[in-house]
């Protein structure tokens, strides 16, 4: 079955430091079948992530977001594989009215420092629709066969 590719259309402003030294990519897909756009990060010089440090990256990107739409920051795998660099509250949620500057929040999970240099993929961004709910206070919640059992109770 043939899946359409048609999405939403985002605006990308770019900030000064994402056009100089050298101009960034705007986020694209590694290959068509991607569900990520690769970021990269817009330091000038080189960022060392020291074991455990945390860090917001800089893209230099401001991002468009249609209504009913929100973008995941999601770690790039072969980084968190051979790094240990991760993003630290994967997913993050970049609101669709959020009109600042686009950081990446990275920790170093790994035993050795990590050296970001500009133009470096850092995260990937996938953008999502987001529905409208509404939550109503209950004096009863329907029962199911699961009920209350949580954290692991399948066995996982």
């Amino acid at each position: 079955m043939a899946v359409g590719t048609a999405g939403p259309v985002i605006a990308v402003r770019r900030l000064p430091h994402a056009l100089e030294p050298t101009p960034l990519d705007l986020p694209s897909r590694a290959t068509p079948g991607s569900a990520g756009f690769d970021v990269e990060a817009a330091v000038v010089e080189p960022l060392r992530v020291a074991p455990g440090e945390r860090v917001r990256v800089p893209t230099g990107l401001v991002l468009g977001i249609p209504p009913a739409y929100e973008i995941q920051v999601r770690p790039r795998s072969g980084r968190a594989w051979s790094e240990g660099l991760t993003v630290l509250n994967a997913p993050g949620t970049i609101d669709a009215d959020y009109r600042g500057e686009l950081q990446i929040l990275l920790v170093n999970l790994g035993s050795d420092p990590v050296t970001i240099a500009r133009g470096q993929r850092i995260a990937q961004l996938v953008v999502a629709p987001v529905l409208a709910a509404e939550f109503v206070s209950a004096e009863s919640i329907d029962e199911t066969d699961r009920g209350d059992g949580g954290f692991g109770h399948t066995g996982a």
